[in-house]
């Protein structure tokens, strides 16, 4: 396969599995903290309007979905690439930051929030997927 396909084909897949893993954590994240009564988080709109209803309790498991879900996207892309491995790794990272932008725009969210994770979940978890991937994962 050209170099160039598999690269392609290996960023699409990081941001499958990127998200596959954001979604998971997601999913169950109401499972272990469960959202404050009263609030309807099962759509859009009930969830812009039970946000005030939240404690920092409740953005754990968000920051943890961005976070992890952008860190393995750009394990796996750093793994698998052909090579400019560390460049791939944080264009998922870039990729992530964008529908963190737009998360953010859709549902606003605490100030502390909002910088921490578009701060810590997107750039630096993608850095440290790709040293991982490239480090750990190619070791032979």
């Amino acid at each position: 396969m050209k170099p160039i396909i598999r690269n392609i084909l290996t960023v699409v897949m990081g941001i499958f599995l990127g998200s596959l893993v954001n979604m998971g954590i997601i999913t169950i994240s109401g499972h272990i903290i469960p959202p404050p009564d009263g609030s309807d988080v099962t759509t859009m709109e009930g969830l812009k309007a039970s946000l005030h209803l939240f404690q920092p309790k409740h953005f754990i498991f968000p920051f943890l979905a961005h976070a992890l879900g952008t860190f393995f996207g750009a394990a796996i892309v750093a793994k698998i690439s052909t090579d400019h491995k560390l460049k791939y790794a944080l264009g998922i990272g870039v990729f992530f930051l964008a529908g963190g932008i737009a998360n953010i725009i859709m549902l606003p969210s605490p100030v502390w929030f909002t910088i921490l994770d578009l701060a810590g979940a997107y750039i630096p978890m993608s850095y440290l997927g790709g040293l991982l991937g490239i480090k750990q994962f190619n070791k032979k």
